[in-house]
């Protein structure tokens, strides 16, 4: 089943996993993680974008999210081509990505051998959408989204991990998902 098709259903909460295509480390760099919550934040103020759980990890991003603004999968799109045009530029931009020629190389490879890009390809196709129908399977999600940092290794509590919706002066705003009509 196409990605459109999961994550057509407007207004519905999906759980979301964006992944850097052979999970290369992108968002260590303060600039790039940063460059997302600036797009989120775009979009939550534009887009019809609800947010009710996030975390940003080194090669990927999870998200609990709906867009009342059209369809998700619209949304899907357009942000993920927007990021990965903005990534390029910053990593073939910033003076201190030492890593830059090697990335820029790596995700020039991949988008040659892709289908859908022409010059280059960073992100993995399939964010892997699922419908969220319930307050117990959204809290499994939020769950799983906080766990993620320690799971890895990266803190021992999931409220110290900055660039998630569990660190309590998270950078991002939330929508309470008790709101969203579940």
């Amino acid at each position: 089943m196409s990605e459109r098709r999961k994550a057509n259903v407007d207004g519905a909460i999906h759980f979301l996993t964006l992944t850097v295509l052979d999970w290369v480390d992108v968002f260590t760099r303060k600039e790039l993680a940063e460059e997302i919550l600036v797009n989120i934040r775009y979009c939550q103020r534009h887009k019809g974008l609800e947010l009710f759980a996030y975390v940003i990890m080194p090669s990927h991003l999870h998200l609990v999210t709906r867009r009342n603004d059209g369809p998700l999968s619209e949304w899907l799109r357009d942000f993920k081509s927007f990021m990965a045009k903005r990534v390029f530029h910053l990593i073939g931009t910033h003076p201190a990505e030492s890593r830059s020629g090697w990335l820029l190389e790596h995700f020039r490879r991949r988008g040659q051998t892709s289908s859908q890009n022409r010059e280059f390809a960073f992100w993995k196709k399939d964010s892997q959408p699922i419908e969220l129908f319930t307050p117990s399977v959204i809290e499994q999600k939020i769950n799983y989204i906080h766990m993620n940092p320690v799971e890895a290794g990266m803190v021992t509590e999931p409220e110290h991990y900055r660039l998630s919706s569990a660190h309590p002066d998270g950078p991002l705003v939330l929508n309470g998902y008790d709101q969203a009509g579940v």
